[in-house]
């Protein structure tokens, strides 16, 4: 996240008082460069190639004034690295030592008609950009008062020579018109800094606020660029796709090395944006998500924003529906509990009207037996759905587990063992409470037996391995004639069943006990018979024999 603490204009575009910023002593440094680069281009023009008339009046005058030009320049250099003496002292030292050494040259040469007073223009333009347009106009007068006094030296030493009064007054001019201009290109140099600080600060707080408002989102995002790095994602993403938020894996991250089931989705979206995906389970986190893909251009091959929607969010807001629908089941619980509350009743005041009848005293008995137990059943199973979010994950070995419930169920159901055909590919350790998963299993084989055409082998069960190896799908299949389309969406419902003797919790309270354990179960379509899928997380212990 980026944080970018409020800034005082005056702290960044004036000195403080320890000093002024690096890039006023940057500039120095560049402007101190350039002053040995002209007094290097002017030894090498008059020394060596003598095509000018550079040093015309007094030649070796002339080479140490430049020899001193690039000596002083070289030395401030080392004075700037040391910051010392401070910044305004520096620069006045140096426009001086400039307007003193090149005067110095202007009298070498024959006076101002050399044409080297340009270079004092330079320098003054320089050091009123520098400082931002301080002193400029101070540098400027210093220097039309040292040019009028080179002339006039210059008119009692030089014999012949004759004073250029009007090119040094036009000189000056010059420098005083180019000393106004820096000071005011630096004024709006000022204010256009003042701007572009204030802008950037909003820029960086925006984008403090976009990063905020994406790390709180309860939606996983995911940025990844034309390479298939992630760039960028938000805790949500990281909780979802397994990443640490401390890994250090914020560069050169790969999606299809953490999930490639992904980054197929994205390589195939590209292909086609008109693509439309289905649910995606996730293999590190065993969520299911619904995918959204957003380009960051036009074009599709560019950076692309990928929105993870996790629906066991959604399922909990799904959850608080059924809360609110808790009214609704209520009214149904009484419903159920007043009917066979009446049968009893009824049964009773028959029972002591014919008490001399011992057959009929028998039939009644029954009524109230039969009913009473129904009457318990649903009682006991509205405590189960009550204690359906109190789960001890345990690790569970598959091939033990099944063998034990089958003897089980059998044993209590009173059927043959050999209704159930066991297919195992292999045993798995999985992650889940024994409790929830035996009870979940004996409502699945209940209703898969009842519904089943009741012989040898009518109920399979088998475990397999999805395709990524995570997850263990359990499977029970019955060789019914299966579940109706038009009943699929009530399938899950509370109190929705088709038997006249059960109470439509089974199959709901199922489902709740598989997400309690961060398991899902679905009925699968399209199947020869009825046939129900456990999803679990696997658990990485290996099996010893």
């Amino acid at each position: 996240m980026i944080t970018v603490p409020a800034l005082s204009h005056n702290a960044k575009l004036w000195p403080s008082e320890s000093g002024y910023p690096d890039q006023f002593w940057r500039s120095l440094f560049y402007f101190n460069g350039y002053r040995i680069v002209v007094g290097i281009g002017l030894i090498i023009t008059t020394w060596l190639f003598q095509l000018t008339n550079f040093g015309a009046y007094n030649y070796y005058l002339f080479l140490n004034a430049v020899l001193g030009h690039i000596v002083f320049s070289s030395v401030s250099i080392l004075m700037i690295k040391q910051r010392k003496p401070d910044f305004d002292t520096q620069l006045t030292l140096q426009v001086l030592g400039d307007i003193v050494l090149i005067c110095i040259m202007i009298y070498a040469s024959g006076g101002i008609r050399s044409g080297l007073g340009i270079l004092l223009m330079v320098s003054l333009a320089g050091a009123g950009l520098i400082s931002r347009g301080r002193l400029a106009l101070f540098f400027a007068a210093i220097a039309a008062i040292a040019v009028l006094l080179q002339e006039t030296y210059a008119h009692i030493a030089i014999a012949g020579y004759s004073a250029q009064y009007t090119h040094a007054g036009l000189l000056s001019m010059g420098n005083f018109a180019v000393a106004w201009l820096a000071h005011r290109l630096a004024t709006y140099a000022l204010a256009n800094e003042k701007l572009a600080l204030e802008r950037g600060t909003d820029l960086a707080n925006m984008a403090q606020v976009n990063q905020l408002v994406i790390q709180d989102l309860q939606e996983g995002i995911l940025v990844v660029d034309q390479n298939g790095d992630i760039k960028q994602r938000n805790a949500y993403a990281e909780k979802l796709i397994g990443l640490q938020p401390h890994s250090g894996i914020t560069k050169q991250a790969k999606l299809a090395d953490y999930v490639p089931v992904l980054a197929t989705r994205l390589a195939t979206w590209r292909g086609d944006t008109s693509t439309i995906f289905d649910l995606l389970r996730l293999p590190n986190s065993n969520n299911i998500v619904r995918t959204r893909f957003v380009p960051i251009k036009t074009n599709s091959r560019a950076g692309v924003v990928i929105f993870l929607e996790d629906m066991g969010r959604i399922q909990a807001q799904v959850q608080q529906l059924k809360l609110a629908a808790l009214g609704r089941l209520s009214a149904n619980i009484a419903h159920e509990i007043r009917n066979p509350l009446s049968s009893i009743n009824h049964a009773a005041e028959l029972l002591e009207e014919e008490q001399q009848s011992n057959a009929t005293n028998s039939r009644l008995i029954r009524i109230i037996c039969d009913n009473t137990q129904r009457l318990n059943k649903i009682v006991q199973d509205v405590l189960q759905l009550n204690r359906r979010d109190t789960a001890q994950t345990e690790t569970i070995d598959t091939n033990h587990f099944m063998q034990t419930f089958i003897d089980d169920f059998c044993h209590t159901e009173k059927l043959d063992p050999e209704i159930f055909r066991l297919e195992l590919s292999g045993s798995y350790i999985v992650s889940f409470d024994s409790t929830h998963l035996n009870q979940i299993l004996w409502n699945l084989c209940r209703n898969a037996w009842r519904h089943s055409r009741q012989q040898k082998g009518s109920i399979c069960i088998k475990f397999t391995e999805d395709k990524n190896e995570s997850n263990v799908c359990l499977d029970i299949l019955d060789d019914g004639s299966g579940v109706p389309s038009q009943q699929l969406k009530q399938l899950f419902e509370p109190f929705f069943t088709t038997a006249t003797s059960g109470t439509g919790l089974g199959l709901y309270i199922a489902r709740e006990m598989c997400e309690t354990n961060h398991a899902s179960l679905e009925y699968i379509e399209n199947s020869t018979g009825g046939h129900f899928r456990i999803i679990c997380k696997k658990n990485s212990i290996h099996v010893h024999h």
